[in-house]
């Protein structure tokens, strides 16, 4: 399925949330979309692992940690638990690691950068909630597609396949 996320802010413009342009392109895949699934956390990505580990069904996992810029809340071993499970991708208000390796996964992953540093694993943490970051309000259930352009949300699905 194809779709350009600028094409669907001249069809759709007033059911759209456009994210403010601060996200980097880091897996395989750089054009996703789906229903979306939240987790909101900080600095402890035990909830992402325990999301990811479940069938994806081509949703989109958002992941609001708060933009915290002094740890990673995924890698490539999580990426690719996402990959196999098949969740279509994942945006990270927070940062990623294993950037050449989540480049060979095939899978969507956004997020604000880089840190080498693995967050700690308390079990600490809320999923289905709504968030809000990057200029925009998510909620579960949500559609949320993603390209080289940007991310826009929509409450409802706008493109087939």
């Amino acid at each position: 399925m194809s779709f350009q996320t600028t094409d669907l802010c001249d069809d759709f413009a007033d059911e759209l949330r456009v994210m403010n342009p601060m996200f980097r392109n880091f897996g395989g895949r750089v054009s996703f979309h789906g229903p979306v699934t939240t987790v909101k956390l900080f600095e402890d990505n035990s909830l992402v692992r325990e999301t990811l580990g479940e069938p994806g069904e081509g949703r989109v996992l958002v992941v609001d940690g708060g933009g915290s810029m002094r740890c990673a809340l995924l890698g490539d071993n999580l990426a690719a638990m996402g990959e196999k499970n098949g969740w279509a991708g994942i945006v990270v208000y927070g940062c990623v690691r294993d950037s050449q390796e989540l480049a060979q996964i095939n899978l969507g992953v956004k997020a604000l950068n880089v840190h080498p540093l693995k967050s700690v694993k308390k079990g600490i943490g809320e999923r289905d909630v709504t968030v809000t970051f990057g200029g925009i309000t998510i909620q579960a259930g949500d559609w949320l597609y993603a390209d080289e352009d940007g991310i826009v949300v929509s409450r409802n699905s706008l493109v087939q396949g």
